[in-house]
């Protein structure tokens, strides 16, 4: 099968990880990662980015898959069930708003930038040498380091959930896939109400 520019997007996904690692501020770009899949979801009524263009699950395909480093073995039901994808969706986003609580903190003069990478908003590493202090105000920089410790536990997540079962398992739980989902079935649903 023919090889298309978006069985590359792997890389970005790679690249995003690596230059958030060593500056901070590329984080912001993790926001393409959110709206993108919002925006084709509203206006197609369909998965395509996660079908087609997500560079993280090509990423968890590629190590699991071409790289043999998952078991391969089929998602626990429990973790396909409505039930836990609609609450890890709304943990996801409590924590998401206290991230931005904290970014409004730091905005707001109430708190000082905090350097540090929450990883499975729990352990707090120094991530010092990712920021120079230069060109935004700290509250931008604090929103990149809570938005790429977002990025960084979610692909921890996934990565684990790789190696214990298919390669592409994160995608059966993500909070964007089951987001898209969620707006998919509302469009559809209209589009079928509204006809005559």
């Amino acid at each position: 099968m023919k090889k298309r520019w978006y069985n590359y997007l792997w890389i970005v996904s790679l690249t995003y990880l690596i230059l958030g690692f060593f500056h901070i501020l590329f984080a912001w770009l993790g926001l393409l990662c959110f709206f993108i899949p919002l925006i084709i979801s509203i206006t197609q009524g369909s998965k395509g980015y996660c079908n087609r263009y997500c560079g993280r699950g090509q990423l968890f395909g590629l190590i699991g898959g071409r790289f043999g480093l998952s078991r391969r073995k089929d998602v626990p039901r429990w973790m396909k069930s409505k039930a836990f994808r609609y609450g890890f969706l709304i943990f996801f986003f409590l924590m998401f708003f206290q991230m931005l609580w904290n970014t409004y903190l730091v905005f707001a003069e109430v708190r000082d930038l905090r350097q540090v990478v929450t990883l499975l908003w729990t352990f707090r590493l120094p991530w010092h040498w990712a920021y120079r202090g230069v060109l935004v105000s700290p509250g931008a920089a604090q929103f990149a380091f809570g938005f790429y410790s977002v990025m960084l536990t979610s692909t921890v997540l996934g990565f684990l959930t790789m190696l214990l079962f298919k390669p592409r398992s994160w995608c059966v739980y993500c909070p964007m896939g089951t987001m898209t989902q969620l707006i998919c079935r509302a469009k559809n649903h209209s589009a079928q109400s509204a006809e005559p």
